[in-house]
């Protein structure tokens, strides 16, 4: 009974220490890298018909040949920011011929 109990407290601390994880991107995102949309800065043409918070991926080869997809979010002053950045897996049948 007392290991039931203790047992008890210890997942009702354990689960209170959790936080939730909301889907809100705080950070200040990752770095362009060449191929990236806002590689050299940020594109000339203003996203006006996009809605603010709104996402959106690109999918590019990196310089050393890897596929790289990243995840924007256009930002109330219409600029993006990379928050997501995926490298695909390299397999050597799937590359083209």
């Amino acid at each position: 009974m007392i290991r039931t109990i203790t047992a008890a407290g210890v997942m009702a601390a354990l689960v209170a220490s959790c936080t939730v994880v909301s889907s809100s991107y705080t950070s200040e995102g990752y770095a362009p890298i060449p191929g990236s949309i806002t590689y050299g800065g940020q594109p000339r043409t203003k996203l006006t018909r996009s809605p603010i918070g709104s996402s959106f991926p690109h999918t590019f080869t990196d310089q050393t040949g890897r596929t790289v997809e990243e995840i924007y979010v256009i930002q109330p002053d219409r600029t993006l920011r990379i928050v997501e950045r995926h490298y695909r897996p390299f397999l050597a049948w799937d590359r083209d011929q």
